[in-house]
């Protein structure tokens, strides 16, 4: 595919680092999602204010997410090996790279869930006590859909720091585009390699915007 320029990666090469890179995003993503999302919710309905204020679990959850945002991809990779070599076997490769982004993304997603969720007018958690309403019915009823259009926004800025987490794997064998544009494009000095890869990840990063604000909007609408 690539014959008639001076670089080493084959056209296969690339498509099995997109691949790799759409794994790791859409797995770690998923799961990230699952337990990032109702930290979210617990934050802001356990906050003193909150439709059901709960001091100590707040005090506990609050401090360990700022522990985890706090650190860097790759200094949380690196810290947390051990823990990934006991749930996935490995450290390298798309597998050894799916832990640390889970740990990664989960938190960031609770503050955009907070953050999102707080911008939920009062009136409409009012309106819901004076319904009746349970705890759970006024999270499931009224404050998720009315953030909902916000929280597809979370999650498009989640996904796209994602990918940039999954780039920085490459770093340590982590695979996808990020580990080919450090074995080809830096350690081999490949300008071929570098181009192509930045230009992969600028037109993914596109995509997901481009995506994540329509269906904003269209929630919006509705």
């Amino acid at each position: 595919m690539f014959e008639f320029i001076d670089t080493a990666v084959t056209g296969d090469q690339f498509l099995l680092a997109l691949h790799d890179t759409l794994v790791m995003i859409s797995v770690a993503l998923a799961f990230g999602s699952l337990i990032g999302i109702p930290l979210g919710i617990v934050l802001v309905v356990c906050r003193p204010g909150g439709i059901a204020p709960g001091s100590t679990v707040h005090q506990l959850l609050n401090p360990l997410i700022n522990v985890l945002r706090s650190l860097p991809f790759i200094i949380l990779l690196i810290t947390i090996l051990p823990l990934t070599r006991l749930l996935v076997g490995t450290t390298i490769g798309t597998a050894g790279a799916i832990v640390p982004l889970i740990v990664f993304i989960a938190p960031y997603i609770s503050r955009l869930v907070e953050s999102s969720l707080l911008e939920v007018d009062d009136g409409i958690l009012e309106a819901a006590d004076a319904m009746g309403a349970t705890t759970l019915q006024t999270i499931w009823h009224f404050m998720l859909p009315e953030a909902a259009s916000s929280l597809v926004l979370a999650l498009t800025t989640a996904t796209i720091g994602l990918l940039g987490a999954t780039a920085m794997a490459g770093t340590v064998g982590g695979g996808g585009i990020g580990d080919l544009a450090i074995t080809y494009g830096y350690q081999r000095f490949d300008v071929f390699a570098t181009l192509i890869t930045a230009l992969v990840l600028i037109v993914i990063v596109q995509l997901i915007q481009t995506i994540g604000t329509r269906f904003s909007r269209r929630i919006r609408r509705e």
